[in-house]
């Protein structure tokens, strides 16, 4: 027989598999996956400062949202962690497939043409060295 509750017991086991990394989560970018993939690709497995740096250099639009989220994330290690900014690096980052916004552009005798405007979900993790 299980000791406690159902829910005691559940809430038991999901405590010990929470992910205790510091984190910080954009959901709805209005970015495709592709395009904040690029970004993301640069600045993966490099040590927070590094990754600030490419990111602010970047031409890309994408670049702009990620380095306002990963300054989310570093608050979020330094504040929720008690980690220290300087020996963080970034464990992972990804982008997922968000909804998509179709639109309808006129063209020509009459007919239509689909504009897709593609969302993502982005995910910044970091860790400790």
């Amino acid at each position: 027989m299980a000791k406690g509750h159902r829910s005691q017991i559940k809430r038991e086991r999901n405590d010990e598999s929470r992910d205790t990394r510091p984190s910080a989560k954009l959901s709805y970018a209005r970015i495709p996956v592709t395009k904040a993939c690029f970004v993301l690709d640069a600045i993966r497995g490099k040590d927070v400062q590094s990754a600030l740096g490419i990111l602010t250099y970047s031409p890309r639009y994408a670049s702009r949202v990620i380095e306002k989220l990963l300054r989310s994330a570093i608050a979020n290690a330094e504040n929720n962690n008690g980690m220290n900014p300087e020996d963080l690096y970034i464990e992972e980052c990804y982008a997922n497939k968000g909804p998509t916004m179709k639109r309808i552009k006129p063209r020509a005798r009459g007919t239509a043409y689909r504009i897709e405007k593609r969302m993502s979900h982005i995910t910044i993790v970091l860790n400790e060295r």
